[in-house]
């Protein structure tokens, strides 16, 4: 039995999501955010997500971290925060001796829907579907955060 921590990196929003994996059965543990707000410091959006994660961490204990990467952006000052957020994640992690594992949004989507082009409804759909869910999870950041974790427990294992 394995505990994934997928993690949809941001600066404002960090998803997260938490499963169980044990030959090809998947379960929920805990999925949300991580919210900062835009009129705080970098530094103190940073060491929130930084806190956050290693408390989330410490509670699950999970055997793998799963990031998605940063493929792809438009913005420039948006990529250098994802970057950031995703340095203090990482960080979290190796602190803690997680190993961690990263792809692409398109590995991503190839793996949760076999279509590297998939829309964000049909890669929800899935991860409910996939955990055996009611309802889609919400807000959208856990629902991608929880595609990297299925993501990782369909390569690795």
């Amino acid at each position: 039995m394995h505990k994934i921590l997928g993690i949809d990196p941001g600066t404002g929003i960090v998803g997260f999501g938490f499963i169980q994996y044990d030959r090809n059965d998947l379960k929920l543990i805990d999925g949300g955010v991580i919210r900062t707000t835009p009129n705080e410091s970098t530094e103190h959006r940073l060491l929130t997500i930084y806190d956050e994660i290693s408390g989330l961490i410490a509670t699950h204990r999970p055997d793998w971290m799963s990031v998605e990467k940063l493929f792809f952006a438009r913005n420039v000052t948006t990529a250098m925060g994802v970057s950031q957020a995703r340095g203090v994640v990482l960080l979290a992690a190796a602190q803690a001796g997680v190993m961690v594992a990263e792809y692409t949004p398109l590995q991503i989507k190839m793996a949760i829907t076999g279509y590297g082009r998939a829309d964000k409804k049909q890669m929800q759909e899935m991860v409910r579907l996939l955990l055996n869910l009611d309802s889609v999870p919400k807000p959208d950041d856990a629902a991608d955060a929880l595609a990297a974790a299925i993501t990782h427990a369909q390569f690795i294992f």
